[in-house]
């Protein structure tokens, strides 16, 4: 029987140095259990890739200690892998009624049947194995979304999920203060907290905010109204509806993404669109334009999203006009900044008049500035912090204020991606490491586009690709047909035959030579048609194509 060790352990094997991607193990002798499981939406030199899932080889590794999944909330930075990861550890999963309706309606598209889907509240207490989760009602930019109080042998942690500090919510449905104090007042061991907006100082604004510069621009503007959101950020629709359904207007909903939260959200009760004020989108054209809002995506500027669409004229079923209010109710997430503009200056081309958010408050975060931190800290009053969600920048900023508020360096750990935080009644020490990284999802294909795949795409992208044909004697190995040269994403042939003819010549040099030496292995002969064709391009036109010899023997 392995001995046990009694200590605990947190283990972040995403969101850490990265937006997105959050997952945390919390384990405790033969007892583990999951917080979120997210994915992130690939970089720009991940070509082709769909999207990054985190690799949960160490959770393979201990399948039989894995008791659940805990979902603190319903965005895809922190329920996008489930599917993939439930093929493989298929655990029971917890969450709120808006969260599972979002995991049942994304497992669906998966064909995935057999999940244990459990329904939860705040102030709900349920028992995992050696522990006992306590749920905290919060706010963020989508309902239901929930921190976690995690009582353990060794004392509790205290997991923030995303959050913000609204005291003017929609619906009402103000963050538990009175339970962090509470839980705080009977000793927390150890704080998780998102880290999104820690540069930020004083507090973020109230999401109603947005709803009154809605009301001021729906007031003056006199042509439809297009306004592009994230589709989850559902308190963020309601407005849109309730402005909409104030000035007299009809409301079209446009983007699949949008479409399905939508349904989900008025399914369960979570949106409020009053009988006639939402029609179809193939009925918009039988009202005037003035009577006409359209909440769509593509609020990041993505290629396929509705908006991109719009923008460049390919959406089947909605044209812009000249006159048409465009609404960009979203900032640009880090590294998206050039896209989302691109979009903008494309729709001010198409005669749109466009409002984004630094030209009026059409946007709030969801995340907590350092006020709402500060707050959050002196209330739980932790032993030991670690922050997480957000890039190393962010963690280093909240491990400053942590300090700032008073908290030993010692007891602060920025960690990354795989390290592992073992906690004793007394102490607090990084362990070693465990697996951890990304998985590249392409298509059907999960993990098996990696780094050289990767870097072979860059390549074709950035230099092209020479195909050499080249058919040999299979007696003596003499050239019988070709060499043929063929160029994709390098030159256009019909403006560079010279170039291709002196290629062939190099590459009938080449294997000549080959005949010559007696050099009939094929690896051996495609290393030098490479390197002899490598070397002439470069010297000619310094340029690196890839090149692919083909040989056929006959």
């Amino acid at each position: 029987m392995a001995k046990r060790n009694n200590k605990l352990k947190i283990i972040p094997l995403g969101g850490l140095g990265e937006v997105g991607k959050n997952i945390t193990v919390i384990e405790y002798n033969d007892d583990i259990v999951v917080i979120d499981c997210g994915l992130i939406f690939p970089e720009d030199e991940m070509l082709g890739i769909d999207m990054v899932i985190p690799d949960i080889t160490y959770l393979l590794k201990n399948r039989e200690k894995v008791r659940a999944i805990v979902l603190t909330h319903g965005h895809e930075d922190h329920i996008g892998a489930l599917p993939y990861v439930l093929k493989k550890i298929n655990v029971p999963i917890y969450g709120t009624k808006l969260t599972l309706g979002l995991v049942e309606n994304k497992f669906k598209e998966h064909n995935i049947t057999n999940a244990k889907l459990n329904i939860i509240k705040p102030n709900d207490i349920i028992n995992l194995g050696c522990f006992n989760i306590e749920f905290i009602k919060t706010a963020h930019s989508i309902p239901d979304s929930v921190a976690l109080a995690i009582h353990t042998p060794i004392g509790t942690v205290v997991h923030t999920g995303d959050f913000k500090i609204d005291y003017t919510p929609i619906n009402n449905n103000m963050i538990d203060l009175h339970k962090f104090a509470e839980i705080g007042s009977k000793g927390v061991l150890a704080l998780l907290a998102d880290s999104t907006n820690v540069e930020r100082p004083g507090y973020t604004m109230s999401e109603k905010t947005v709803g009154a510069t809605f009301n001021d621009i729906f007031l003056m503007a006199d042509q439809r109204i297009i306004v592009a959101t994230f589709a989850s950020n559902i308190h963020r629709i309601q407005q849109i509806v309730n402005s909409a359904v104030l000035f007299g207007r009809k409301v079209v909903v446009s983007g699949r993404s949008m479409v399905n939260v939508i349904n989900v959200a008025l399914e369960l009760g979570y949106l409020n669109i009053p009988d006639g004020t939402l029609i179809d989108i193939n009925d918009m054209n039988n009202f005037p334009y003035n009577e006409i809002v359209v909440i769509t995506t593509g609020s990041q500027g993505e290629p396929m999203s509705a908006l991109s669409r719009m923008a460049y004229s390919e959406h089947r079923k909605l044209e812009l006009v000249p006159g048409d209010l465009v609404i960009i109710s979203a900032t640009p997430i880090p590294g998206n900044e050039k896209t989302v503009s691109r979009v903008i200056n494309q729709l001010m081309e198409k005669g749109a008049n466009v409002i984004y958010e630094s030209l009026a408050d059409v946007h709030v975060s969801g995340h907590a500035c350092q006020e709402e931190l500060k707050l959050i800290h002196t209330l739980v009053n932790p032993k030991y912090f670690i922050p997480v969600h957000g890039e190393y920048r962010h963690l280093k900023r909240h491990a400053q204020l942590a300090e700032e508020l008073g908290m030993d360096k010692e007891n602060i750990f920025i960690a990354q991606n795989g390290s592992v935080i073992e906690f004793t009644p007394d102490s607090a020490h990084f362990g070693p490491s465990v697996t951890s990284g990304n998985i590249l999802v392409d298509g059907l294909g999960i993990g098996d586009v990696g780094n050289i795949v990767l870097r072979d795409r860059k390549h074709l992208s950035e230099d092209g690709l020479i195909v050499v044909v080249v058919t040999i004697s299979k007696q003596d190995g003499t050239v019988i047909a070709g060499p043929d040269i063929i160029s994709r994403g390098f030159v256009y042939v019909r403006e560079s035959e010279d170039l291709m003819e002196e290629s062939r010549a190099v590459v009938k040099e080449v294997l000549d030579e080959c005949v010559k030496n007696h050099i009939t292995d094929w690896a051996t002969l495609k290393s030098n048609i490479r390197d002899g064709l490598r070397g002439f391009i470069y010297e000619k036109i310094k340029r690196n194509p890839m090149i692919l010899p083909i040989i056929m023997e006959v």
